[in-house]
């Protein structure tokens, strides 16, 4: 059964094979939390030389995960973003290769939402109350049938589209991040643990 997708794109074997690489993959993170920046700005921050995140940006440029922020920088300097409308990793593929980059990037997944969650119970505490307030944790553990799940998944999905959208409209409108919109991460999984039997 094919898992209905919520994202603008889903990624082909060539995309997640590419994907699947450590700088890559951190200079996607800081373009998502910092927004629009330069190759050499990157280099500085990954202790790295501007022809190393050029290159890498490039190659996720390839593959439609950044782009080039039109009317931002001087000459040839290009400021690169993460590209709205998100994607997905779609079912596992049956390229061996491909499937072995899946699963090297689920388990950045967890990795990264693991940093995020210890991250903000760090600085939680410090953050304007607004934003403490709107922030929540949540984790509930439920009964229900593989349909309900499914039924269950897609509606909080279809939720995170719209602000999704709501998202993507305000980053094209400011590029650089301006007005009173904060960075916010959700996350949201959907775990049928105990499905598979030990016998």
């Amino acid at each position: 059964m094919q898992i209905k997708s919520f994202s603008a794109r889903t990624l082909d074997a060539n995309a997640l094979k590419s994907f699947a690489h450590p700088m890559r993959l951190r200079i996607y993170e800081l373009l998502d939390e910092n927004g629009p920046s330069t190759a050499t700005r990157l280099a500085a921050l990954l202790a790295q030389n501007s022809g190393a995140t050029s290159y890498h940006l490039r190659e996720l440029a390839k593959h439609g995960m950044i782009e080039v922020v039109r009317g931002m920088g001087r000459g040839k300097e290009k400021y690169w973003r993460v590209t709205p409308g998100g994607f997905s990793f779609g079912d596992p593929p049956a390229d061996p290769e491909a499937a072995g980059a899946l699963d090297y990037l689920l388990d950045d997944l967890v990795r990264q939402r693991g940093a995020e969650l210890s991250r903000w119970r760090q600085e939680g505490d410090r953050a304007p109350e607004e934003w403490i307030q709107a922030s929540g944790f949540g984790r509930r553990s439920l009964r229900l049938t593989a349909e309900e799940t499914a039924r269950m998944r897609d509606e909080v999905f279809g939720v995170l589209e719209r602000y999704r959208a709501l998202s993507d409209e305000r980053q094209e409108e400011h590029p650089e991040g301006e007005g009173q919109a904060g960075h916010v991460i959700v996350h949201f999984d959907v775990l049928p643990l105990g499905a598979v039997r030990d016998r």
